[in-house]
């Protein structure tokens, strides 16, 4: 296979299939299923996905969980309101975080911003990183735990810039998975949204087994790519974690020829970074920039549950990488003919 180009992940979408509100229940939305081997495309609801899974085979869920990391200040002196978007915490004792803010070229190195209507917390720009990122150091007196509370009390949910409303108080709620544990995600890792209690009760009396893991999504995953030859594309780091107790599950799946269903490309992504020489999965604590484009060989999931993603985008690459490239665009064309709902509160597919 030659080397892909970015031009080929390119694709029109029309504007009003953008999906700017969840299904009114999780597991209703619609599921497009694709079958790798023969083509075949089927159209269910997303809680029929049980009808493909037996006991012994497994789901790699993705427990990050997501922090309200949007705020907004103001700038002392001007009062002018800046966005906020807290990407990571840097330093815990000294309240550093790496932040991107918004207008950013009025923000320099000594300005402080307020935050609250009180403006109860306060912040110094004490770096610049990029054009529009900083490193901010957040003057609090009190208890960590105080803090935290305070930026969850300040913060609002992070939607994606493409959905174009206000927060609502749903959202909260809805743009976050019902297996979230581990918090420290920008973003939501969206095919695991899908899932309703009622539907993982039914996957688990089926002896479907869950395989948690960690990424915590960072906005790399909304970052274009830029240069048309994708090896010179570079992924930003995420923080991921995989578990002894993780990766046992999936090994025990793998050697019993069941299926490993990837739940996202979150999940894709961090178990495809932490395999052995022989194709297992190993226990892994770190970062991973890891870049899945085609042509590439899978070694640990063989299905994967994911959303419509956006044109030129990463996420397309990989699901390219996994079945095959003229299948994609046949089923891109399908979504789009058919009226799927894409991105983050879209509809969901199944690669088998």
């Amino acid at each position: 296979m030659s080397k892909m180009k970015l031009s080929e992940f390119n694709f029109d979408l029309p504007e009003e299939l953008i999906a700017n509100y969840p299904a009114e229940n999780r597991d209703e939305s619609r599921l497009m299923v694709v079958h790798k081997d023969t083509g075949e495309i089927e159209h269910k609801l997303f809680k029929d996905v049980i009808d493909y899974f037996d006991e012994g085979d497994v789901m790699v869920m993705n427990n990050t969980r997501v922090f309200p990391a949007r705020m907004y200040g103001n700038k002392e002196k001007t009062g002018a309101k800046i966005e906020v978007f807290l990407l990571r915490e840097l330093n815990r004792e000294s309240l550093l975080w790496d932040v991107l803010v918004d207008p950013a070229r009025k923000i320099r190195i000594g300005n402080k911003l307020y935050f609250g209507e009180d403006d109860s917390l306060v912040a110094e720009v004490i770096d610049n990183t990029t054009s529009r990122g900083r490193t901010l150091r957040f003057l609090f007196d009190g208890p960590y735990e105080d803090f935290k509370a305070k930026i969850t009390e300040l913060g609002e949910t992070p939607l994606p810039k493409y959905i174009k409303r206000e927060v609502e108080a749903t959202d909260e709620e809805r743009y976050q998975t019902i297996f979230a544990k581990v918090e420290g995600a920008v973003a939501a890792p969206t095919a695991g949204l899908h899932f309703s209690r009622q539907l993982m009760k039914r996957l688990e009396l089926k002896g479907i087994e869950f395989s948690e893991i960690t990424l915590h999504v960072g906005l790399g995953t909304f970052r274009p790519v830029e240069v048309e030859d994708l090896t010179k594309h570079k992924m930003d780091s995420e923080q991921a974690i995989i578990t002894q107790e993780a990766s046992d599950i999936v090994n025990l799946a793998k050697r019993g020829k069941k299926r490993v269903c990837a739940v996202g490309t979150t999940s894709m992504r961090t178990i495809e970074t932490a395999v052995t020489t022989d194709g297992f999965l190993k226990p892994y604590e770190g970062w991973t920039n890891k870049f899945i484009f085609p042509p590439y060989d899978f070694s640990i999931a063989n299905c994967l549950i994911t959303n419509f993603h956006t044109p030129l985008s990463t996420l397309l690459m990989m699901i390219s990488a996994f079945c095959g490239h003229e299948l994609m665009e046949k089923t891109y064309r399908e979504a789009i003919k058919e009226k799927y709902r894409f991105y983050s509160y879209g509809d969901a597919m199944l690669i088998i």
